[in-house]
């Protein structure tokens, strides 16, 4: 919307202070895009997609060879300017990609998922880019993305939207921050144990938060657990889970409050985790210093008569977080029909140019 490439449902935006819905041609000439999607022309050379793009952009011919060469030097092409964009490896590309969102100056760069499918070592390379042009361009980027890790590293301002609701707006550091404790992860040699275990960690005012981990490390409070399960068995809710039917974020004010609640007298007396103990792979735990807790957590494990496969302590992460206020891993969403078409389009066009290469 944002982009003008959609018609808001409601409400109003501008973006450089023009009206995404009354001035979309400012907005255009404000903005660069880069989509998540290959869009590159891999028959012409580097330098030739950049004027390519000035062209669209109306640049003038000596503006349009002065912007092409900062640009190549801004992303550290110039060297390969001139080879053909299929010979490009995935980090060049994108690269390129970014090059060519910025050639005409825009005030707000659009990243939509800019290292999706990349190795580690590349994915690194286009953070660095993207914080060099935030930093020294002065331009303002927003990021879509599904690696945690990345919206933690770049992003000064982080937003979590949920089914199409915002449900988290602050720093990095803040949204973690809120959730005040450790993480305590319990992994068991009969996942059974469980059942038994959950109703006493629950019952120990020390344990902030009880997550219930399935083995597609999906997660969710027992509370919202125990909703989720009474709707399939034909309850009073207003929807499943991962719709936001029980909702107890965690993230304090800055969260909304929830779509829907169930009130707790719709919640069925005879629900039990043993129904789902075959899906189960973990207990997380929200705690207070977590590595003083843990001695009392093994004992009381010990106590009930079961056996741990592992322990784990960490500091609440950005993953943490997410799936804090969306009851799932944000890896998790499986894709429409036309996403995974789009992806098995992407795949057989990068066989393809391996082919050629």
């Amino acid at each position: 919307m944002l982009s003008t490439l959609l018609k808001p449902t409601s409400g109003a935006a501008t973006v450089n202070g023009y009206d995404v819905v009354k001035e979309p041609d400012a907005v255009r000439q404000s903005i660069g895009y880069v989509f998540q999607d290959p869009t590159l022309d891999i028959e012409l050379t580097g330098r030739e997609n950049l004027d390519f793009h000035g062209r669209l952009y109306n640049l003038d011919r000596n503006l349009r060879r002065q912007r092409i060469e900062e640009m190549l030097e801004t992303v550290q092409l110039t060297d390969r300017a001139d080879n053909l964009v299929k010979t490009y490896s995935g980090g060049m590309k994108r690269r390129l990609e970014i090059a060519r969102g910025l050639l005409h100056h825009p005030k707000v760069l659009f990243l939509d998922e800019p290292t999706l499918g990349l190795d580690p070592q590349t994915r690194r390379s286009i953070w660095e880019h993207i914080q060099r042009l935030n930093k020294e361009k002065k331009i303002t980027i927003i990021l879509t993305t599904h690696y945690t890790e990345e919206a933690d590293f770049l992003c000064g301002r982080i937003l979590i939207i949920d089914f199409g609701r915002i449900v988290a707006l602050d720093t990095s550091d803040m949204l973690k921050a809120q959730l005040e404790g450790d993480i305590v992860s319990l992994i068991f040699e009969d996942p059974l144990m469980i059942s038994k275990l959950r109703p006493i960690f629950e019952g120990k005012n020390w344990i902030r938060r009880v997550y219930l981990v399935s083995k597609g490390d999906n997660r969710v409070n027992a509370s919202k657990m125990m909703s989720m399960v009474h709707e399939m068995a034909g309850g009073h809710g207003t929807g499943g889970a991962s719709q936001g039917s029980y909702h107890e974020s965690g993230v304090g004010s800055r969260v909304p409050e929830p779509i829907h609640k169930i009130p707790p007298q719709d919640v069925g007396s005879k629900f039990s985790t043993s129904n789902l103990a075959p899906s189960l792979k973990r207990l997380d735990l929200l705690v207070d210093d977590g590595g003083r807790r843990i001695p009392a957590i093994v004992k009381l494990v010990d106590e009930a008569g079961a056996m741990l496969e592992s322990v784990e302590l960490h500091k609440p992460t950005l993953d943490d977080v997410f799936i804090s206020v969306t009851g799932r891993n944000i890896r998790d969403q499986q894709g429409s029909f036309t996403e995974m078409a789009r992806r098995f389009h992407i795949m057989r066009q990068a066989r393809g140019g391996q082919r050629h290469g």
